[in-house]
């Protein structure tokens, strides 16, 4: 992955968040007349529905009951059956996400993103959609199908601490900050 797609991933979960993200289509890149474009059709978690603390009583309004009323029924025994309930498909809320950045000219350097929640479905439905969308394109370059884990990876959290050291860390010495008697290339020794 490009630095470009690093900051696109970045820039999605700073509006949906590291966490929701299940799984991303990726599209290839389209650069025409010095613009660059990205989309990518993204699968997450929706977000926690607040609970409701309100109790059956709660419910009444004022007045409309006497005090010493309650709402206990008499508990009635049932003979219950298993039956297999039928597969429940989590749904997740699907967003198109899409970034245009400007290579060349007087707008040079201008970055934006867009990511737009569009519906939400199981993510069998959200394969066969863009399944659909490539074949209906004709294009022959296909998405890829990156899961929230590997999105993470590619673009960890800001506020995630590395949990261990980077292959190119390891084995090299810290770096010093004290100066070096060695001069550096194009600079001048004192």
């Amino acid at each position: 992955m490009n630095e470009t797609t690093v900051r696109f991933f970045h820039d999605i979960a700073a509006r949906i968040g590291y966490a929701r993200v299940t799984e991303l289509h990726l599209f290839p890149v389209i650069r025409q007349s010095g613009i660059e474009s990205g989309l990518a059709v993204v699968a997450a978690l929706p977000e926690s529905a607040p609970s409701d603390n309100t109790t059956p009583k709660d419910a009444i309004p004022e007045g409309a009951m006497p005090e010493d009323a309650t709402l206990e029924r008499p508990v009635v025994e049932l003979q219950v059956t298993e039956v297999p309930a039928p597969e429940v498909l989590e749904r997740h809320v699907v967003y198109t996400a899409r970034y245009r950045n400007t290579l060349k000219g007087p707008d040079r350097g201008k970055w934006e993103v867009d990511v737009t929640a569009e519906a939400d479905a199981p993510l069998v439905t959200i394969d066969e959609v863009v399944r659909g969308v490539v074949r209906r394109s004709g294009d022959e370059l296909h998405p890829e199908r990156i899961s929230g884990d590997q999105f993470r990876e590619i673009a960890p959290s800001p506020t995630a601490s590395p949990s261990e050291p980077s292959p190119t860390d390891a084995g090299s010495p810290p770096a010093s900050t004290a100066p070096s008697d060695t001069p550096q290339p194009g600079t001048v020794p004192a």
